[in-house]
């Protein structure tokens, strides 16, 4: 089983207790476990990531205990935010990659940090919080899984930044996560109990700082959205899980205030039981897959980013003549383009709007200067190599099912989606036409 459906289907509790005699104990006669029972949920939590991730968890009866599937799926989200963002452009994961990451209010369980290095060999965390108490147990969690060398544990306070890359001595970091807490008050946290029509699904052990912030989860998103307006690409991704569906809508609005124009959203769906939301965001010009990027059921369209990937079909029966006909376009056009036909995968960069008329007719011209000249191909430089693409793209080829070659371009690099879509329908004539 791939490790991303480690937790695809409801967790089997019976199986776990024939694995672990000290979960065993507190499975009840039907299968099932007491969610209100605070001690079989600790043990649930250490058992899984002792079953699956060959750690080892000491945790204090009054702080937090996350629940495994759920943490793990945000680890694995941002694992494709990475991968489909790296300079390889090859969207698959990287293992010479090094990585570093942050992880804002890591707990005493300090979970986000061990799943991610128990994943990963090249990646290394910082890990901040504001209780003494929850540091206390994660240093002693980092160090009995042997990790004090990939995983550094900070003390920080309520003035300071939520991004302290300076404080932490980190010029730039890989993506920064974050579990804030969902309430604003103590009050707020009492409604949302009292108005609950059914006792809560599992047992709540977290103390208020780990619960209550000023202004919720909002706000505290949006206290790092402003820190990451000043950060820009000191950090590529910065990303939090939401609690709340009207949490989602209030920060992707936030985003689009701050003139973000490069962000995420997934669900992250744990059993039948609960789902929790994350949002990521980038100043740089990297796009995620439309996967990664898109990845909700649950969000209107309104709050998603705009599509990746373009798809149509040509009538070819072959890939290598689709192939053939793209690379004649792209190739009488002002831009570098690169097929491998052991992939059937292109990847192509663009500085501009070359497939406009005006620019066709200049390429035209350029061209017939330079053949007049008799002068080699890259005899001169004009520094056009140094100019930053305002658009990379991959074009994938494969045969459809219903017949002919399916065309699929993905939008790699970039911060102007016109551009992207102009180049994907400027293609599209040209094939189908």
């Amino acid at each position: 089983m791939s490790s991303k459906d480690l937790y695809k289907d409801e967790l089997d509790f019976a199986a776990l207790a024939l694995q672990s005699p000290a979960f065993n104990k507190f499975l009840k006669s039907n299968g099932q476990v007491d969610f209100s029972n605070p001690e079989a949920v600790q043990q649930l939590t250490k058992s899984l990531l002792e079953r699956d991730f060959k750690l080892k968890l000491e945790l204090p009866n009054d702080r937090l205990c996350p629940p495994v599937p759920n943490r793990f799926n945000y680890i694995l989200w941002i694992q494709d935010l990475l991968d489909t963002t790296s300079d390889s452009y090859t969207d698959t994961y990287d293992p010479n990659r090094d990585v570093v990451g942050l992880d804002i209010g890591t707990g005493a369980s300090c979970i986000y940090p061990l799943i991610g290095c128990s994943q990963r060999p090249k990646w290394r965390f910082a890990a901040t919080d504001i209780d003494e108490k929850n540091l206390t147990y994660a240093r002693s969690n980092i160090s009995q899984n042997n990790l004090k060398l990939r995983v550094r544990p900070y003390q920080t306070n309520y003035n300071e930044p939520l991004i302290p890359l300076d404080a932490i001595h980190l010029e730039s970091i890989d993506f920064c996560m974050c579990n804030p807490p969902f309430y604003s008050s103590t009050a707020d946290l009492l409604l949302s109990a009292a108005a609950k029509s059914r006792p809560p699904h599992s047992a709540c052990t977290g103390a208020d700082v780990e619960m209550v912030t000023s202004g919720g989860e909002v706000a505290f998103v949006n206290r790092m959205i402003a820190e990451s307006r000043v950060l820009g690409n000191r950090c590529q991704w910065y990303t939090s899980m939401l609690g709340k569906y009207s949490s989602v809508e209030s920060i992707v609005e936030n985003l689009h205030a701050a003139e973000v124009h490069n962000w995420a959203v997934k669900d992250l769906v744990q059993g039948t039981k609960t789902r929790r939301w994350t949002v990521g965001w980038s100043w740089g010009s990297m796009r995620p897959s439309q996967a990664v990027a898109r990845g909700t059921s649950t969000l209107p369209k309104h709050l998603l980013p705009f599509p990746s990937e373009y798809t149509f079909y040509m009538n070819d029966s072959t890939v290598d003549s689709s192939a053939r006909t793209i690379n004649n376009i792209l190739r009488a056009l002002d831009l570098n383009y690169q097929y491998r036909p052991t992939l059937a995968t292109g990847l192509g960069f663009a500085t501009g709007n070359v497939w406009s008329r005006a620019a066709r007719r200049k390429q035209a011209q350029k061209s017939s200067e330079a053949s007049a000249s008799l002068q080699y191909e890259h005899e001169s430089d004009d520094g056009t190599d140094d100019i930053e693409p305002a658009l990379g793209f991959k074009i994938h080829l494969g045969l459809g099912d219903m017949g002919g070659v399916e065309v699929m371009i993905r939008w790699v690099k970039g911060m102007d989606s016109v551009l992207f879509e102009s180049f994907c329908g400027m293609l599209k004539r040209q094939l189908t036409r």
